[in-house]
């Protein structure tokens, strides 16, 4: 079974990590420099110009930069190289067993722009993930298919006991939950998540019927995941299994994630001929790919 592989809601597809090895130089941004509020007297200039922290919860070394404290974890394994990911929990190290620790600091220095980079960047990340987070109450809103939906407790809602129905409002989407004014947070939850499985299941089996053919394979079953870090995997006896939260999503991310694991019925690989199938019915898959992985999902 081959899976496309993403940090959901690591900070990251998701989560999705950066991994670098000692040796190859990889370019990586400046921290930004502070800025400083007048209006904000009780922010001192120390502690505005304070470098950076970073802490892995599993952190069992540290190491000072010109402009970060990174405290990471650190690990000896059966490996030939010193090996750097940031993932979600931040900076982790590993290295052989044989190597002292003043060449790890030394490596670690070496790649100091690119550690940064990357760990700002999965630091926005959680941020913008914490600021999409669902406060499950009348009003609430979640991202339905890309476009926001308003969650409405409507007890004369006639869809059945605890149902939903989608319906225009001045422009705006409601979703009308067929729950009682005094209902709780968990069972809001659970009702708009039945209804987005139930639209996900009807939404991703159109979409593999409409590229199936276009990619001449034919796919036989359809699962619905909830995976933490994976999309979508395929099977070689056409089973695709897809993660319900891509319905968050808007349809041509869902498209990419459906015509790659589709073509996986073609070629069960990573190759240059999985990646030509892909583009034959998608040329821009590589934009879709990184609008992927720059999407957040919302935290339930």
């Amino acid at each position: 079974m081959l899976q496309l592989v993403l940090d959901l809601f690591g900070v990251a597809p998701a989560a999705q990590q950066s991994e670098a090895k000692a040796t190859p130089a990889l370019d990586g941004c400046a921290q930004a420099a502070p800025q400083l509020i007048a209006k904000e007297p009780a922010v001192s200039l120390d502690d505005a110009l304070a470098p950076a922290q970073f802490t892995h919860p599993r952190a069992n070394r540290a190491i000072h930069f010109a402009h970060a404290r990174v405290h990471y974890e650190f690990q000896r394994g059966q490996r030939r190289t010193i090996g750097f990911s940031v993932g979600a929990d931040g900076l982790a190290v590993r290295a052989p067993r044989w190597t002292p620790l003043h060449e790890v600091e030394a490596a670690l220095r070496e790649k100091e722009r690119w550690i940064v980079a990357k760990l700002g960047e999965a630091r926005a990340r959680h941020e913008r993930i914490e600021s999409n987070r669902i406060a499950w109450r009348d009003g609430a809103t979640l991202p339905f298919l890309g476009q926001p939906v308003t969650l409405v407790l409507d007890p004369r809602q006639r869809h059945g006991r605890g149902g939903a129905v989608l319906a225009e409002s001045d422009g705006a989407r409601v979703l009308h939950i067929g729950l009682p004014h005094s209902a709780t947070p968990d069972q809001l939850r659970d009702t708009a998540q039945a209804w987005l499985m139930r639209q996900a299941r009807r939404v991703f089996t159109a979409r593999l019927d409409h590229f199936a053919p276009r990619l001449s394979v034919r796919w036989q079953r359809l699962s619905l995941s909830s995976a933490g870090t994976r999309w979508g995997s395929a099977s070689a006896d056409g089973s695709i299994r897809l993660n319900w939260r891509l319905i968050h999503f808007r349809e041509p991310i869902i498209d990419y994630v459906v015509v790659h694991e589709l073509a996986h019925l073609r070629e069960m690989n990573h190759g240059p001929r999985f990646w030509q199938h892909v583009q034959s019915v998608l040329p821009d898959y590589a934009e879709r790919r990184v609008q992927l992985k720059d999407e957040a999902v919302p935290r339930w």
